[in-house]
């Protein structure tokens, strides 16, 4: 298996960042993370974030940006990325109040990911399960996304919790949208009704398939995050990060 490095999305971690964003970052690169998807920068400027990330031997794997600063403030957003190191964009979450969003979506995306090809830097669209839904023409609005753009200009960031989430195999999709998946969400799902986030190798998701599946379709990073936990965070972090160095044979000293 090719050796496709670990970030950590910081989301997980959110209100730990607010209280010291330095020290949180410290506790990432601690348990032995490559790098960090941001979200958000806490008040600190690109540059000052770059320097932390450079001292803690971290790198910015992407950045999760609002559409609406993809939107309306892109070239701030490419500059940041620059600096910071990163070359992928992420939209990480757009909720619809009508079918016809997703054409204004799809419109948006193609503007702002001809743009950042232009400047080098790749955007991707991270999906939640009500993208699975189906559209009046009979395709899930994920599908339209993906099919109305194209693979230079738009990639994804599948997160498997949410797919297996809607009721779809993420393998199917991963060999669906090969090469244009350079960045993907590692979750666990408990295996009660609850459906719970899980820390990875605890619940119902095939993540060793995955995994395996991944090395072909050319993921880049393996992002871990879990969006609630019933331990700390960074508990959950090293739990699932544990199970990763245990089956990724290049992590193992």
């Amino acid at each position: 298996m090719k050796n496709i490095p670990i970030a950590a999305q910081m989301y997980t971690l959110r209100n730990e960042v607010k209280q010291d964003f330095a020290s949180t970052l410290k506790k990432v690169a601690d348990l032995g993370f490559s790098g960090v998807e941001l979200a958000g920068y806490e008040g600190l400027s690109a540059g000052d974030l770059r320097k932390l990330l450079d001292q803690l031997g971290l790198k910015a794997a992407s950045s999760h940006i609002p559409l609406d600063e993809l939107t309306h403030h892109l070239p701030q957003v490419i500059e940041d990325q620059k600096t910071l190191g990163s070359k992928y964009v992420v939209c990480p979450y757009f909720e619809p109040k009508r079918e016809e969003d997703y054409d204004d979506l799809v419109t948006n995306l193609k503007k702002a990911g001809e743009i950042c090809s232009q400047e080098g830097l790749t955007l991707c669209y991270h999906n939640h399960d009500f993208e699975l839904e189906k559209l009046s023409d009979g395709r899930t609005a994920l599908q339209t996304i993906f099919e109305e753009t194209d693979a230079e200009h738009v990639q994804t960031e599948f997160d498997v919790y949410w797919l297996k989430k809607a009721g779809e195999d993420p393998i199917k999709w991963l060999e669906r949208y090969k090469g244009r998946t350079p960045l993907l969400h590692l979750k666990d799902m408990t295996t009660d009704d609850e459906q719970f986030f899980a820390e990875l190798g605890t619940g119902g998701i095939d993540i060793e398939s995955i995994l395996e599946k991944g090395k072909d379709t050319g993921v880049h990073w393996w992002i871990v995050e879990q969006d609630e936990s019933r331990k700390t965070p960074l508990e959950s972090l090293e739990i699932s990060l544990e199970y990763l160095k245990a089956r990724l044979p290049y992590l193992q000293k």
